[in-house]
Order: structure tokens, then sequence, then C-alpha cells
């Protein structure tokens, strides 16, 4: 049996890596993206948030 913890981890990687690819793929600068990635990487719940509501669109 899966634990709570352990599915909201796994659904807050998953929601990373969306976050990252899509960031990737993004048309914002390189320094942009690097800068994103790393936020992402540092501050996973604060900075996926922070990506939702400020993160380079399109």
């Amino acid at each position: 049996m899966v634990e709570v913890g352990g599915f909201f981890g796994l659904l807050l990687l998953i929601l990373m890596v969306y976050a990252i690819v899509k960031t990737v793929q993004s048309d914002a600068s390189t320094t942009g993206k690097v800068i994103w990635v790393v936020l992402l990487l540092l501050l996973p719940l604060l900075g996926f948030i922070l990506w939702l509501i400020f993160g380079p669109k399109g």
C-alpha cells in the first residue's frame, strides 16, 4: 500500500519533471531557463508554485 506522503512525493516529482520540460521547451532566454530549472530543483514545491504563476509562457 502506498503511503500518503509517498503519493504526494510522486505527484510532486511528476509535476517537477513537467515544469522542467516545459521550461526547457519555452522561448525564454537561456539564462531564464537555467534560473527556473535551478529554482525548481532547489525549492521543489515553492518553485513549482512560482513557476505556475511567473514562469515562462509559450
